[in-house]
């Protein structure tokens, strides 16, 4: 075989095994990462603080929140604060997320609080284990998240009444999982209009936040604001490890309330804000494979087994579920 044929056969013997190698390469199936279709988040009840709520229930959930998780493309089972840990933690197998929403509680000594930390600390440890589980917190609820963390309640006069407001977005907010896919409109439009619902008397200040190492550790800020009384508090933060994400300001209220009383944003770009994060943390549910036992089970633990009760003429609330 002459020099010019033994070249061609040698290259030809290599351009096959390549062949061969990348056909197997190919022809392994890959596998997509798992996604639930059929997300079930859960919404923890508040306790009724108000005396004209009182003789409802003892614990409520507001339509908004319901109506903004459905919104994202999820179900909601509501979860009640009189159940036993082993009863939570069973719970805990068969919904996708969590939602701790705003209200009136000891973020320490309640049943609110109480119940709360049980599912925080099988969240960490079931993300710890590469079982995904995200946790939202509202106004209170996002207060609640950094009790949680620091151990210690270190809230203290962030007076932001009946205002809606832009927001101080930080550096971290542009390479945020929660602000990831806003278009770069609707980002300019969050630091310059008045897009977020305030309804709160009490917060964590930047000064707290970034003296305490364990929020400093544990969480990112991703904006800002000042209250009436110029305290500069934390609006939004999302936590560096885990899916848990905290709002100080209501995403809610924006598509699903609407007492002329109140302050509620209804613009277009608040629409567009309220409906992305519903989105994005329904999203994070899909992530998570947890499941009821059968259909059954699944269809007596949610929302629609309840009958909103119209209270727009004795609370601020369009519609609440009592329990």
């Amino acid at each position: 075989m002459s020099k010019v044929g033994f070249c061609a056969f040698v290259c030809l013997l290599f351009v096959c095994c390549c062949c061969f190698c990348c056909s197997k390469a190919m022809s392994t199936k890959v596998n997509p990462e798992a996604v639930n279709e059929r997300p079930v988040i859960g919404i923890l009840t508040q306790l009724v603080s108000s005396e004209d709520m009182k003789p409802f229930g003892r614990t409520y959930i507001p339509a908004s929140y319901v109506k903004y998780i459905e919104a994202g493309g999820s179900r909601v089972m509501p979860i009640r604060l009189t159940h036993t840990t082993t009863e939570y933690e069973n719970i805990f197998r068969k919904i996708n997320g969590l939602i701790f929403i705003g209200g009136v509680a000891n973020l320490e000594t309640s049943d609110f609080a109480r119940v709360a930390k049980i599912f925080y600390r099988l969240a960490l440890t079931a993300n710890d284990a590469g079982d995904f589980f995200p946790i939202w917190g509202t106004c209170m609820g996002m207060q609640l998240l950094t009790v949680l963390v620091a151990g210690e309640n270190l809230l203290t006069k962030t007076t932001a009444e009946n205002i809606s407001m832009p927001l101080n977005l930080t550096e971290e907010a542009y390479t945020s999982r929660m602000f990831e896919g806003f278009p770069s409109d609707l980002l300019k439009a969050l630091t310059q209009e008045p897009l977020t619902g305030n309804f709160h008397k009490y917060g964590v200040t930047v000064e707290t936040f970034q003296e305490n190492e364990k929020l400093q550790s544990f969480y990112n800020i991703l904006s800002t604001n000042v209250a009436e009384n110029e305290v500069n508090f934390v609006s939004t933060m999302e936590a560096k490890r885990y899916p848990f994400y905290g709002v100080q300001w209501h995403p809610e209220v924006n598509r699903f309330q609407w007492s002329s009383s109140r302050n509620f944003p209804h613009s277009h770009n608040a629409v567009r804000l309220s409906s992305l994060l519903a989105d994005f943390f329904v999203n994070e549910g899909r992530r998570s494979l947890h499941k009821f036992d059968n259909p059954e089970e699944e269809a007596s633990s949610l929302i629609y087994n309840y009958t909103p009760v119209f209270a727009g003429n004795f609370s601020g609330y369009e519609q609440v579920y009592f329990f």
